[in-house]
């Protein structure tokens, strides 16, 4: 019999030749887990938002440490791939 990834598996299985295994998934013990948190942690009043902007026309992507870059930190540019002066000092 099969059964979906989704779901929790509960059934014994013989792990092999004479011996069983019990595959019971201890539910109490992830939701313990989510609810931890660690020493001198804070924990944001609200949930932090970021808005995403594209590439600006005095930005470019640096082919070597993808980070997005001005254009006064552009090195070189070969065969339009543009490298910053941190990727090639």
């Amino acid at each position: 019999m099969t059964t979906g990834y989704h779901r929790p598996r509960t059934a014994q299985r013989p792990a092999g030749p004479g011996t069983a295994m019990n595959a019971v998934i201890d539910l109490t013990e992830t939701e313990g887990a989510e609810n931890y948190e660690l020493p001198g942690s804070q924990t944001p009043a609200e949930e932090l938002a970021m808005e995403i902007l594209a590439e600006q026309t005095d930005e470019f992507t640096c082919n070597s440490c993808f980070l997005v870059r001005h254009r006064s930190q552009l090195a070189r540019e070969k065969s339009d791939l543009k490298y910053c002066s941190d990727c090639e000092g």
